[in-house]
């Protein structure tokens, strides 16, 4: 441990750096915080009181005397340190901020805050918030098989929190993007098991690494709603992270006709999947093992093909907005019982594909590319679209935009709301006006064409 220092408003400040393993941070003190933890470690811990360097009056703040005190104060805390090989002293572990940053301080604070307040948490069912390095922490704990309490007080024996995530049913996990607080440790690196929750109905993550989250998986049978962003590059990495251990899976109960290597049993609680802001290239036949999916979300993510979606057959709502989708191709077959499709921020030109989905009521399609007003009628003829919001497509500059949109929509046109703005009687007698138009176009057409019979 190293101590650097300098005068501050002439009452030099501290800086200790504090390293365990590969991570380090840092600590702010004065002297008189020094002060006050060695009160309390003679008074708790019958610590030799003349083992910090005394308080002096004359010429406090020369710079020799600060780095003189610098030393001795580095020299007293490496003392106590060895003074308390297992684990220190609440009071020096506050002071050193091993509650924050180092294992057993965070596991100890954790479990003494569950002995406090865990029933309490339990019974309101509110969602339980902790940081990757907790988890981490009592991940490595366990590795280890010391024992779960090794400063003597029973308030932060590990078992508090053991006791606590076996019967917790709202958890999120929350990294930061860069370091975390004053350390080099980062969220995103830390590998740690979710397998100790087993009652898990609900869990959100973000900013941690998908591929070092062990034990998800064990809360297949619980889990109704998971929410994973910012952390992952595949579906499979959260879905069937087993995957890579075979040549080939099946879901549980499915009749497969070549060789398969593995069963998997499907998430069968799992109704509501967010998997946004993440790095996903493709909708992956990971989706097989969670067939009672209602809510998909995958927006902000890099998928550029609607593909396997065929296999949820539950599937009423779909975010797919801010991917890189070109094409809609046959997406009717993927998407038979869909009523909510958000399309948004996509490289969309063309809308066939989309004349098929019989159950749509929402479709966004705002932020693409979408030209020509004849897409529309693709839209035209679905029989239960109520919202449409094609806002920021080049076709929304057109000259009377709006009436020649919902004039694709026939009879219907009364009962489309565009861009989430409410249809005038207005807009309806000029869309009148464009059928009739239309109509009287058609009626034209067929005409000149019955006129071009050929005859011999």
């Amino acid at each position: 441990k190293r101590q650097k220092g300098g005068p501050e408003n002439y009452r030099p400040v501290y800086i200790i750096q504090v390293s365990v393993g590969s991570h380090q941070w840092t600590v702010k003190h004065r002297y008189s915080d020094f002060h006050d933890l060695h009160e309390k470690l003679v008074s708790e811990k019958k610590t030799d009181k003349n083992l910090l360097p005394p308080k002096k009056i004359i010429g406090k703040n020369s710079k020799s005397l600060v780095e003189k005190r610098q030393k001795e104060l580095e020299i007293y805390l490496q003392t106590l340190l060895i003074k308390f090989p297992m684990a220190a002293p609440k009071v020096l572990s506050c002071f050193l901020h091993f509650h924050l940053y180092e294992i057993n301080g965070i596991t100890a604070g954790l479990a003494e805050e569950l002995f406090h307040r865990g029933e309490q948490l339990l019974m309101a069912g509110e969602v339980f918030s902790i940081r990757p390095l907790q988890l981490y922490a009592i991940t490595q704990q366990l590795r280890r098989g010391k024992p779960t309490c090794t400063n003597g007080d029973a308030r932060t024996d590990l078992g508090h929190v053991l006791d606590f995530t076996c019967r917790l049913r709202y958890l999120k996990v929350t990294g930061t993007e860069g370091p975390f607080g004053n350390s080099n440790i980062h969220d995103s690196l830390l590998p740690f098991d979710l397998s100790i929750f087993k009652s898990l109905q609900q869990i959100e993550i973000s900013h941690c690494g998908a591929k070092l989250i062990k034990g998800l998986t064990s809360s297949k049978h619980t889990l109704a709603t998971m929410s994973v962003r910012f952390s992952a590059t595949s579906m499979k990495e959260i879905l069937v992270p087993e995957a890579s251990e075979f040549d080939h899976w099946e879901p549980e109960g499915a009749l497969s006709s070549g060789p398969v290597t593995a069963i998997i049993p499907t998430w069968r609680s799992l109704t509501t999947l967010d998997m946004s802001h993440n790095s996903i290239s493709q909708i992956d036949d990971s989706v097989k093992l969670i067939p009672k999916i209602e809510f998909l979300d995958l927006s902000h993510n890099d998928v550029s093909l609607v593909e396997n979606l065929q296999h949820l057959y539950n599937l009423v709502h779909l975010d797919l907005s801010y991917n890189k989708l070109i094409s809609l191709e046959g997406v009717h077959i993927k998407l038979g019982n869909i009523k909510t499709l958000n399309l948004a921020g996509n490289l969309l030109e063309r809308l066939c594909g989309l004349n098929k989905l019989y159950s749509l009521v929402n479709l966004d399609l705002s932020n693409n590319k979408i030209e020509q007003i004849d897409e529309i009628r693709n839209i035209g003829s679905l029989p239960c679209l109520e919202k449409v919001v094609l806002s920021n497509n080049p076709l929304s500059i057109i000259p009377d935009y709006r009436t020649k949109v919902l004039a694709q929509f026939g009879d219907r046109a009364s009962e489309v709301c565009l861009d989430n703005v409410v249809t005038t009687e207005k807009e309806l007698d000029t869309v009148e006006v464009l059928k009739a138009i239309q109509k009287a176009k058609e009626a034209k057409y067929k005409l000149n064409n019955s006129d071009k019979k050929v005859s011999f």
